[in-house]
């Protein structure tokens, strides 16, 4: 595959599909061998975290199915699923998936060569942010200004003013003394 991936450093929720045509006996030794991973190779990474890549025989999702998993799993939303569920979930063998957390936001480009080869890109679905008021009477009116000081408060602040009277009035003694 030519097709090059630019990853932004601030990229998030995007999921990446990959096929990889490799027969089932030879996907062990390619997602892990002797200490190295030519996965990684394979995808033309300059940096790629393994837990946030998936390595999965398509037979093991049984009736959830690709599509399915990506909805369930991963979240993407059903109206990105619709025009690329038949192509999904008439995949065979094993998929890799790998989300932009894999990438621990370092500016790269992805060049996928052989066995993989790019099926789909999506994005998570993720709900606006809601600012709702909050459902407790005891959060209702605290944050628009300064509550009214306690009892104990004023008292400490009297106490205070008539202490530093009080230090006024003896050193104007000492004073006149001296």
């Amino acid at each position: 595959m030519s097709d090059r991936i630019h990853i932004k450093p601030s990229e998030y929720g995007v999921v990446r599909v990959f096929d990889v045509d490799l027969p089932a006996d030879q996907v062990k030794a390619f997602n892990r061998r002797n200490g190295t991973w030519p996965l990684q190779d394979a995808l033309g990474a300059d940096t790629l975290d393994p837990d946030h890549v998936d390595l999965i025989a398509v037979e093991d999702l049984d009736e959830l199915g690709l599509s399915g998993y990506l909805a369930e799993g991963l979240g993407i939303s059903a109206d990105d699923l619709r025009d690329m569920r038949g192509r999904l979930d008439a995949l065979s063998g094993h998929v890799l998936i790998v989300t932009s957390r894999a990438f621990a936001g370092q500016d790269q480009t992805l060049s996928p060569r052989a066995p993989l080869h790019l099926v789909a890109t999506f994005t998570e679905d993720r709900p606006p942010v809601s600012f709702d008021p909050l459902p407790s009477q005891a959060a209702r009116g605290t944050t628009g200004g300064k509550p009214a000081p306690s009892d104990a408060a004023m008292s400490g602040r009297v106490a205070s003013i008539a202490l530093l009277v009080l230090f006024l009035l003896v050193a104007l003694v000492v004073w006149v003394a001296s």
